[in-house]
């Protein structure tokens, strides 16, 4: 009988972050009883603001966002993923991506994480309170305004979603982001999507200042406070029965221009193994078993989670079982705009979303926040060259 190994893993924890791991985990284990994986998880925040360096010294599986391929790359922290895993599989992976998901991992060559989780920024809407309401989910800004000042519109909006929904509004207007390494985006574009933005959470409730997209869709589905959110992260568990008070759609994002469909950036998470991870070998074939497409068309989606394989996307059974989530969101997906991954990216991202919190909440001169911002920008690239 093989030697007992045991690995440890770190992801988030929700529903959708932390139990489909421990399903998977368990099932893996029934399989090669030689082999436990034991998840532990971290809060939402601190699956954003963690750093891997840290987190790779005490887990040899780690599942990570994508912007954490450049530091990956740069640090060592992690093990590249080709030499572990066959090439038919990663082939298939790539091609089977849910968007851009599969290819948001690779970086400086080397692929080093498997985008078992797929998401972005969608629509979300309780078509019970829109039909009360005797509306519509809105098609155009102007209808988003107007559904905004009757008060049925909320948005997660802690600095981090902010800064996401700035980006967002840019990519609805087809600007270039992150153009050069001096600006976010051009001068003119930028203005007009932080005046929008402004525009919009002028008429959303306060509260949603303080609230993530989870603790914003907990909202949505307890309380009839909102019928509509322009921007939330998808979760397909709340569109399944049984799960929340009430159920919750998702569909695309709107534009900001006739006959240009909105963009929204690539969220999702991938798994990862540690360069310290004594077992590669074992902690490859778990990721492999966890980013097949029959684990993420079963095992996965059944436990909650939010599949990063397209053929689950594709399986009309598990659309109808989540309300046509997939198909739905699916194009939104596919739109979906991967943020830089140099290094200091992730510096950056934690901390640009405050001043424009701030602005959004108190005002200020649009112009001297986008100096600000683009000169925050400029010393991330320059901190890590």
């Amino acid at each position: 009988m093989a030697n007992s190994i045991t690995l440890r893993g770190i992801t988030w924890n929700h529903t959708r972050g932390y139990v489909p791991m421990t399903a998977t985990a368990q099932r893996f284990h029934e399989l090669n009883p030689h082999i436990d994986i034991q998840w532990s998880k971290r809060s939402l925040q601190e699956f954003a603001d963690s750093p891997l360096d840290q987190l790779s010294k005490q887990y040899d599986l780690l599942i990570i966002d994508h912007p954490w391929a450049g530091f990956a790359a740069s640090s060592g922290v992690l093990t590249p993923l080709e030499p572990l895993l066959p090439a038919e599989f990663l082939k298939d992976q790539a091609s089977n991506s849910v968007g851009k998901s599969h290819q948001s991992y690779e970086f400086s060559g080397s692929q080093w994480a498997l985008a078992v989780d797929a998401a972005c920024p969608v629509s979300a809407y309780r078509q019970d309170l829109l039909d009360r309401a005797e509306s519509k989910a809105p098609q155009t800004f102007d209808q988003l305004i107007a559904l905004a000042k009757r008060g049925l519109v909320g948005c997660p909006s802690i600095p981090l979603d902010v800064y996401g929904n700035f980006l967002n509004l840019l990519s609805a207007a087809n600007e270039t982001l992150f153009p050069n390494e001096e600006e976010i985006a051009h001068q003119d574009a930028a203005i007009t999507a932080l005046e929008r933005l402004r525009e919009l959470m002028s008429f959303i409730p306060k509260p949603f200042y303080d609230l993530n997209p989870i603790q914003s869709l907990e909202v949505m589905s307890k309380t009839d406070e909102v019928a509509y959110m322009p921007y939330t992260y998808g979760y397909t568990i709340y569109s399944r029965e049984g799960y929340a008070s009430n159920l919750i759609k998702f569909g695309d994002v709107i534009g900001v221009q006739e006959n240009l469909p909105g963009a929204t950036m690539l969220g999702g998470t991938g798994i990862a193994i540690s360069s310290g991870c004594k077992h590669k070998q074992e902690a490859a074939a778990y990721a492999q078993f966890v980013a097949a497409p029959q684990t993420q068309n079963n095992v996965f989606y059944i436990t909650g989670g939010q599949p990063g394989h397209r053929s689950a996307w594709l399986n009309t059974k598990l659309d109808q079982d989540c309300n046509q989530f997939f198909s739905n969101t699916l194009p939104t997906l596919d739109r979906a705009f991967v943020r830089p991954r140099y290094s200091g990216y992730l510096d950056f991202q934690d901390n640009a979303g405050f001043p424009i919190h701030e602005y959004l909440q108190h005002g200020g001169n649009t112009q001297q926040l986008l100096t600000k911002l683009n000169t925050m920008y400029q010393q991330s690239r320059l901190e890590n060259q």
